[in-house]
């Protein structure tokens, strides 16, 4: 991992701005749309696993702990299947975090979507659609660029 790639936040920085800014319109969208962060942020854990974004899982690891996740809930998260540790607003946000993760096999199917959408409003499942859409698009970001992650105390160089 040591290999340098393009750095697209320095590069480009005005798409990487226009990007955090877009994310921050979703987390006011989310807050909006009744989505707290203890449920936005299982979602952005639970997709940047899933894209092997670990430098995006730290990310949201340390906001998840503000938010007031407790280690037993974060690391029941990739096996929130077999896990009776989330609520059913919960199942079914990660439920809908993988379907828009893996959205290229065979998008969100109408069984998802029926059982998500029975789950929350309409305005909740935008909310919530539109975390994975940004979380997807930064892990993407943050992969192909191979950023690090350090070990903690040291700087972070992205």
């Amino acid at each position: 991992m040591s290999e340098m790639r393009v750095h697209l936040s320095k590069t480009e920085p005005g798409a990487y701005k226009a990007l955090d800014e877009f994310s921050r319109t979703v987390g006011e969208i989310c807050r909006a749309n009744g989505i707290d962060d203890r449920l936005k942020e299982i979602v952005m854990i639970h997709c940047s696993q899933l894209n092997g974004c670990a430098y995006c899982t730290r990310v949201h690891l340390d906001r998840a702990v503000k938010a007031g996740l407790d280690a037993d809930t974060l690391t029941q998260i990739p096996v929130w299947r077999e896990s009776g540790v989330f609520s059913e607003r919960e199942r079914a946000a990660l439920e809908l975090a993988e379907a828009f993760t893996f959205i290229h096999d065979g998008g969100i199917s109408d069984e998802v979507y029926n059982r998500v959408g029975s789950v929350f409003t309409e305005k909740e499942y935008a909310a919530l659609s539109w975390a994975c859409v940004s979380i997807n698009a930064f892990n993407r970001v943050v992969v192909a660029g191979r950023y690090p992650v350090p070990l903690r105390g040291e700087k972070a160089t992205a």
